[in-house]
């Protein structure tokens, strides 16, 4: 019955594991559960396609959300409806600080809130940050992966592509990364008490460089040092979950 589908996304109203990755494209949602136990696809609706299958044991949902933040957030608010509490966003990104690698791994301790609909939701002075406990599950299971990995705030922009309004640099204020939706599941998160962070694989240069073809040779994600980042995330993202809910049941045993 369709009642029981929520609205945007499809997904049923009650049933779903607690712990959920999300992706932006939903091949990458496809590629991350076929690393799961049994599998098996929930719903697709629009650029929603969503997976359920466990995880070394851990019941999880691995989930797309498209490009951008104004639609990326309806897919953490449905799945926080339905039931979802942890929510790992694995995603790609452009370096923005020296010494950060393609296919290495950037993993969030909070967001520039630059995502285009959480401004319509909260005064800008509200921050995004990512709960400690999933920034530490990340570090470790980046370590355990031989995952080459930095920690750092990450600019959550909406336009991907440099316009004609000049931008303020961030550069000089230490952000490592820049990507498009993670601001809004953080905040989304905080309003909504759940856990969540964020790992991202660096696929090239900041944003605004990467369209200046003479200095980089042109924008190219689909590489092999960065597909094999996209590996190592993927496992990264997942393990994380398991940890996460580990300790979880060790604080409440």
């Amino acid at each position: 019955m369709t009642q029981d589908l929520l609205p945007i996304t499809r997904i049923p109203r009650t049933g779903l594991p607690a712990h959920a990755v999300v992706v932006g494209d939903p091949a990458r949602a496809a590629a991350v559960a076929a690393l799961l136990d049994s599998a098996e696809e929930v719903s697709y609706h629009r650029e929603y396609q969503v997976f359920s299958g466990s995880w070394k044991g851990l019941p999880v949902v691995v989930a797309s959300h498209g490009v951008g933040g104004p639609g990326a957030i309806l897919l953490f608010q449905e799945l926080a409806d339905a039931g979802v509490r942890t929510i790992v966003r694995f995603g790609t990104a452009g370096a923005i600080k020296p010494g950060i690698g393609d296919g290495d791994l950037v993993i969030a301790e909070a967001a520039v809130r630059d995502d285009g609909v959480t401004q319509q939701l909260l005064p800008p002075e509200y921050p995004a940050v990512s709960a400690p406990e999933a920034v530490i599950a990340l570090q470790r299971a980046a370590r355990e992966a031989g995952a080459p990995h930095h920690r750092g705030i990450v600019w959550t922009r909406a336009a991907f592509q440099p316009g004609l309004i000049p931008l303020f640099s961030y550069a000089g204020a230490g952000l490592a990364a820049i990507e498009m939706e993670l601001s809004a599941l953080l905040v989304t998160a905080s309003l909504r008490g759940l856990v969540a962070g964020g790992v991202l694989v660096v696929d090239g240069a900041n944003a605004d460089e990467l369209v200046d073809e003479e200095t980089t040779g042109g924008y190219d994600p689909h590489r092999e040092v960065v597909a094999a980042g996209v590996e190592k995330g993927a496992v990264v993202s997942l393990e994380a979950l398991r940890l996460l809910a580990e300790d979880a049941a060790e604080g409440t045993a």
